[in-house]
């Protein structure tokens, strides 16, 4: 079958000269790097080293979400396609046992491969780990991380099973199902889109996995550092809206109140703390949320959202701050199941 691994790049070329060795050394698939707009040089480098490697060159930077939507769109010649960071070291094989599985069972439209840490590679890394889910008010977390816990791999998550959701940091998608979901809300920019997009897959029908047999090291923070307010800003707002997109009616305004109030003690403890920035990203990204609900109710009524596998019914916050569960294998509490 037809595979594109895509690479989305902006100004990333100390990136590409470190990993793109890794990466055509160990696909066997099609590598293409789409380019939003760099002015680093990326391109040129590009096209001297790598002329194997096809160029989609996008006009300015339109950010992760819709970046990744106006590459694919002029890829359509593909049966799948992988989602694949600049910063990101491949292992060998690590395409065909993702390709196989989805394959055999057509149901699967998402997969993610084991992610671990480039620099700690006995680590699992905080930006997929090995599956992401989300708690009852929309706090993603993965196996193998919670919040910013991160477990050393043991093969203690070596099973091929459902997740919530793909990391977009290595996200394989069926081609057919993304064009059916019209790929990412390109409104979201950056951050939370792939965690939408596998919801919007859920309420769809489809299902989304994980494939412990493909590794990937990841480095991580490549573009945004996590103390940066226009990322904090980024996620709470695309958090928020995420779940007014995706949430069932007999939840949304209950968990929208709770997680509304949650979102602003997180802002009073930024204060506290003495990051002014973040604080007010909190609070800009609420501003931005509310302007953007009009266009949301206009989102959720194409979604028809229902209730979906995966949700981790008891609110992780409690079980990570106040009882000490650190780890995946210590969260005993029930998960959702999709209603017919």
């Amino acid at each position: 079958m037809n595979t594109a691994v895509v690479i989305l790049n902006w100004n990333g070329r100390r990136m590409l000269e470190r990993f793109m060795p890794s990466v055509v050394q160990n696909t066997e698939a099609d590598v293409i790097v789409a380019d939003n707009g760099s002015t680093d040089n990326s391109v040129a480098f590009l096209q001297e080293r790598y002329p194997q490697v096809r160029l989609v060159l996008l006009d300015r930077n339109y950010g992760f979400a819709d970046g990744y939507n106006r590459a694919i769109a002029q890829l359509q010649e593909y049966d799948y396609y992988v989602l694949l960071n600049s910063d990101v070291e491949c292992t060998p094989h690590w395409v065909e046992p993702v390709i196989e599985l989805m394959e055999n069972q057509p149901k699967v439209a998402v997969v993610q491969p084991k992610l671990l840490m480039y620099d700690r590679k006995d680590t699992f890394e905080y930006a997929g780990g090995a599956g992401g889910f989300i708690d009852s008010y929309g706090y993603p977390f993965c196996r193998g991380r919670l919040f910013s816990t991160l477990e050393k791999d043991h093969g203690q998550y070596d099973d091929t099973r459902d997740v919530f959701w793909a990391t977009g940091a290595a996200m394989f998608v069926r081609a057919s199902v993304w064009c059916k979901m019209g790929g990412l809300d390109g409104d979201f920019f950056a951050h939370m889109e792939e965690i939408d997009f596998c919801w919007r897959v859920k309420n769809a029908g489809y299902r989304v996995m994980y494939c412990p047999q493909s590794v990937l090291y990841h480095v991580g923070g490549g573009t945004l550092p996590k103390s940066n307010p226009f990322k904090t800003q980024l996620n709470f707002r695309n958090n928020l809206s995420m779940l007014y997109k995706n949430l069932p009616d007999d939840r949304l305004q209950r968990v929208l109140r709770m997680r509304m109030l949650l979102d602003r003690v997180a802002a009073v403890k930024f204060l506290i703390e003495g990051h002014v920035g973040e604080y007010r990203a909190v609070r800009q990204a609420h501003r931005e949320y509310r302007e953007w609900l009009p266009q949301l109710e206009a989102k959720r009524a194409a979604i028809h959202p229902k209730e979906v596998s995966g949700v981790y019914c008891n609110p992780l916050l409690l079980e990570y701050y106040f009882l000490g569960r650190r780890r995946f294998s210590q969260l005993h509490g029930r998960y959702s199941r999709a209603r017919s």
